[in-house]
């Protein structure tokens, strides 16, 4: 595999992806390693963590750091914060793309169960992530965190309730983060990958041709763009639609 990034820009910085194994969380990890950060990558699935290092070893010759972990264990990822501070003292970049899709079905027929696994994945994980990972953002020169949202949250539809809800929780809660912070080097952004061919946009549209969605390699070069941007408050999302037709972030 050839280098898309010749000059590495990312070179020294520490990046952690959460949802590493498989789709956007995977294209992006890769992004991230070929411009030359090091990669912590968590996943629950230990073996789509091994073939992502093993992709990462032949294109850079340099490990990644895999972490096998459920994140919704939040002492887990407490515990991941003290090891990083301890082997890196901060974190320069983190992308947080894991998610669940949750039920398709009407807002009546949810079972209390599965409500609330998606709002432990998709919502109250997102707010242990940044507990445990601000200390280390904001040790770098320039922390920036990168959440993956969709546009379901401005344009609800029927059966699509439990994701979307927790996905419009999840904006608000970064926002509100990212407003704290205003003094400070961190930044994040919200980034909507519109229709990407992933696991979870199969299971919501199973009749869909694959072929005719967007591979989710094509949105790592805008990853790499956002953890070295000089990002502002996220006013507005960043659309990766947009950026791909403008080919700059200024218009995305």
């Amino acid at each position: 595999m050839s280098l898309p990034f010749a000059d590495k820009p990312l070179s020294g910085k520490i990046a952690l992806v959460t949802g590493a194994s498989r789709g956007i969380g995977r294209a992006s990890a890769l992004a991230l390693a070929m411009a030359g950060a090091h990669v912590v990558a968590v996943a629950r699935t230990e073996g789509g963590l091994t073939e992502l290092d093993d992709e990462i070893r032949a294109a850079t010759g340099e490990p990644a750091t895999l972490v096998p972990l459920d994140i919704t264990e939040g002492d887990g990822l407490d515990q991941l914060g003290l090891a990083l501070h301890q082997r890196f003292g901060r974190v320069d970049v983190i992308v947080h793309a894991a998610a669940i899709l949750g039920p398709m079905t009407p807002v009546s027929h949810i079972e209390p169960k599965q409500w609330d696994r998606v709002v432990a994945v998709n919502l109250t994980a997102t707010h242990r992530l940044i507990r445990a990972m601000e200390p280390l953002l904001r040790g770098s020169e320039a922390g920036r965190a990168i959440f993956l949202t969709t546009g379901r949250v401005a344009r609800p539809k029927a059966f699509w309730g439990p994701y979307g809800v927790t996905k419009a929780g999840m904006e608000h809660l970064v926002r509100t983060w990212a407003d704290e912070l205003e003094q400070t080097k961190v930044r994040a952004v919200l980034l909507d990958p519109n229709t990407m061919r992933t696991k979870m946009r199969a299971e919501a549209m199973p009749g869909e041709d694959p072929a005719t969605v967007t591979d989710p390699s094509e949105i790592g070069p805008l990853i790499v763009e956002l953890a070295q941007a000089d990002l502002g408050l996220p006013h507005a999302n960043v659309v990766f639609a947009h950026w791909k037709a403008a080919g700059t972030l200024a218009s995305a």
